[in-house]
């Protein structure tokens, strides 16, 4: 895309790294960080004021920064109080509500909702349509399919909001949909169109409306179609974007 610097909006103490290319039709709000080597591309808005700004004469701007090598395509909206990590990628017309923490080389498919003050960890990967429910947290190297929904209201509507925990490594297929409160350990796989409540071990196969643990995840009879071996645990299979890329799971495993 060409960046032709037409009717962009800069805020009060904005600071804007080396080489940043900024969009079209972009608005960047007040107390933004963008660090070096960023893209923002057109039609975006970063540091979208909250809810106070419109009624309170006495509101003050959170901070929010955007980590080196981002890339934040068009028709995003990102909250302000956010804070995202170096090589952080968005499709197109994500919405990132205030207070969101979203590791390092963490990507956020096109027409996701995080509903806000969530933390997403380091090598997650959003697919596109997912939603993610206020409090929701996740850690490394998770990867969420289209079209799931992470709850967080045990009696809507009410005032209480319970969030989703996701562990390391975790794998939650298309359409399922995660109950406020629910626990899900590291090196699990909820199968597609499951309707997931309570707390479950590490390397758990799940899946069910309502949901069970089928099995231990690494004795499932999940093949992997190139090798013809046991996918799980997945990253002895599946290297592409990764930190192991190239030199396998195993050996980077042992150097951490």
């Amino acid at each position: 895309m060409k960046f032709n610097n037409r009717n962009i909006q800069i805020g009060e103490n904005v600071e804007i790294g080396k080489n940043v290319k900024i969009g079209d039709n972009t608005i960047i709000y007040d107390n933004v960080i963008i660090h070096d080597d960023s893209i923002i591309c057109d039609n975006c808005v970063i540091g979208e004021p909250l809810v106070d700004y419109y009624h309170n004469q006495d509101y003050t701007q959170p901070k929010t920064i955007i980590g080196r090598m981002s890339l934040i395509r068009s028709h995003c909206i990102i909250y302000a109080g956010g804070e995202f990590g170096n090589n952080f990628t968005t499709g197109h017309r994500v919405t990132i509500r205030e207070y969101t923490k979203i590791g390092y080389h963490t990507s956020i498919g096109s027409y996701c909702d995080l509903q806000g003050k969530c933390e997403i960890g380091n090598y997650n990967r959003f697919h596109s349509y997912v939603n993610i429910g206020q409090k929701s947290k996740t850690g490394d190297y998770v990867f969420i399919y289209p079209f799931v929904v992470l709850t967080n209201d045990p009696t809507p509507p009410s005032n209480t909001l319970e969030g989703v925990t996701i562990g390391d490594f975790s794998q939650i297929a298309a359409a399922a949909v995660l109950l406020p409160a629910t626990s899900i350990g590291k090196h699990c796989l909820i199968s597609a169109n499951s309707v997931v409540g309570g707390e479950f071990a590490n390397n758990s196969f799940i899946g069910g409306a309502p949901a069970k643990r089928i099995c231990d995840l690494n004795k499932a009879p999940l093949i992997n179609r190139e090798t013809a071996k046991r996918h799980y645990p997945w990253p002895y299979n599946f290297d592409r974007g990764m930190p192991w890329q190239d030199i396998g799971f195993a050996k980077w495993k042992n150097k951490q």
